[in-house]
């Protein structure tokens, strides 16, 4: 019987996608390994790779089709000695492409099987298994009754097998799966009839939403709606980090190493959050995660929306490492080629729009994070120095969005302070 290829959760929130290319065509032979298709999701295009051996016998999704639900058959795999005619005679397989918003959860006819080709135990219970699961499973003497299967319907596949020994038993491998988190509600408002018909009259262009402005939506919404947002704010003088900036990439020259003043806030907040602890938090709705690394996410501007990128362990990292991850990070995240795990987690965030001008502003805390950092334009201000005597310094403004629900007033102050000292002294940052 052929096998169904789904689609694909390429992410924890992830519902539906867009198939925007197959790289293999019907009758092409695919490996546990090969590229069949590219998959748009709502923030970045990634590559699906078979889990099986066999033919491509059927493409069920073409390219292009968007809204195509998280284990939707989009493809058939034709096994050892199975031909089209097994397509076209089976029970219950689809021979023209399926309709996307068909329910994926619908009852099957009575009498179409339900279950991929099997094997038997000695008690008469049923085994789903490849070919080449069997395969390896007789090679190593693996009794495939005791395995789990991963693949579509618990069909036991080459991953399940092949990092077993006859003497490991499968709960070796076994871990427990974490519950995925709910997808935030869609922005309420007016419907879209009556703010047409405001509109009646005038001229206007009607943009189409893409999945990434969709989650961008419904995620600010869900943060503002339900995230305590307070706000703390700060001056902080640049003079001493803008003259050490200048000393350090004058050395790092020869080594094509250019540092960013937002490098150097990376590296602060990533220390700030080891000098306190307490801040560096994540809300997970019946409980607060106090997590041990620093991972800083960075907010980045792309064509349609933004990411994320998290640079992990940010607080163990030179500023040249440092600068170098988020110079890759960025130049991916525009080509909307990360993969999830690089733009989720974290627990603190940074949206620096100094090189835009703006002097300062409130960002929307992007959950689970415990606080986000809002960056200004460094500028020439007068201060009064300690001594009462009037100078002119560069002076940042920062803004300090806490979700109040994992982080007190009080303690969002102390983080912030820590932050500044580290910017003010910036050479203690390589202590």
């Amino acid at each position: 019987m052929p096998t169904e290829i789904l689609m694909p959760a390429l992410s924890p929130t992830m519902e539906e996608g867009t198939l925007a290319k197959w790289l293999v065509k019907e009758g092409d032979s695919v490996s546990s390994g090969d590229v069949m298709c590219e998959i748009e999701t709502d923030k970045a295009t990634m590559e699906f790779e078979a889990v099986d051996e066999g033919v491509i016998g059927k493409i069920l999704i073409p390219d292009g089709t968007e809204g195509v639900a998280v284990n939707t058959a989009i493809a058939l795999l034709l096994e050892e000695g199975e031909t089209q005619d097994d397509i076209r005679s089976a029970p219950g397989k689809p021979t023209e492409p399926q309709q996307v918003e068909e329910k994926t959860d619908a009852a099957p006819a009575q009498d179409a099987p339900q279950t991929p080709p099997s094997l038997q135990t000695e008690d008469g219970d049923r085994i789903f298994a490849s070919p080449l699961a069997r395969r390896i499973a007789a090679d190593k003497g693996i009794d495939l009754a005791e395995i789990s299967g991963s693949g579509p319907r618990g069909r036991i596949i080459k991953a399940d097998v092949e990092g077993l020994s006859k003497s490991q038993t499968p709960s070796d491998k076994a871990a427990s799966a974490s519950a995925q988190p709910a997808k935030p509600a869609a922005p309420s408002g007016p419907a879209t009839d009556t703010i047409l018909k405001i509109y009646e009259g005038r001229e206007y262009q009607e943009i189409a939403l893409d999945g990434m402005r969709k989650t961008i939506a419904a995620r600010l919404t869900e943060a503002k709606q339900t995230v305590p947002h307070f706000y703390l704010r700060r001056d902080i003088r640049l003079d001493a980090l803008m003259a050490f900036r200048a000393d350090l990439n004058k050395q790092l020259e020869t080594r094509g190493v250019k540092l960013s003043v937002n490098d150097f806030i990376i590296k602060a907040c990533a220390l700030a959050l080891q000098q306190v602890p307490e801040a560096n938090a994540v809300w997970a709705g019946d409980r607060v995660l106090q997590l041990t690394p620093s991972d800083v996410a960075v907010a980045v501007a792309i064509e349609g929306g933004l990411f994320t990128p998290v640079l992990q362990d940010a607080e163990t990292k030179s500023l040249s490492r440092l600068s170098a991850e988020m110079k890759d990070l960025a130049a991916r995240a525009k080509d909307r080629k990360l993969a999830p795990h690089e733009y989720q987690g974290g627990s603190f965030a940074i949206s620096n729009l100094g090189m835009f001008g703006i002097d300062n502003f409130d960002a929307v805390i992007n959950p689970p994070h415990g606080a986000i950092l809002a960056v200004g334009a460094g500028t020439k201000k007068p201060v009064v120095e300690a001594d009462g005597q009037i100078a002119v310094a560069t002076v940042m403004s920062v803004t300090l969005s806490v979700d109040h629900r994992v982080i007190d007033g009080a303690l969002g102050a102390v983080l912030l302070n820590a932050i500044k000292d580290n910017l003010e002294s910036p050479m203690t940052m390589l202590a």
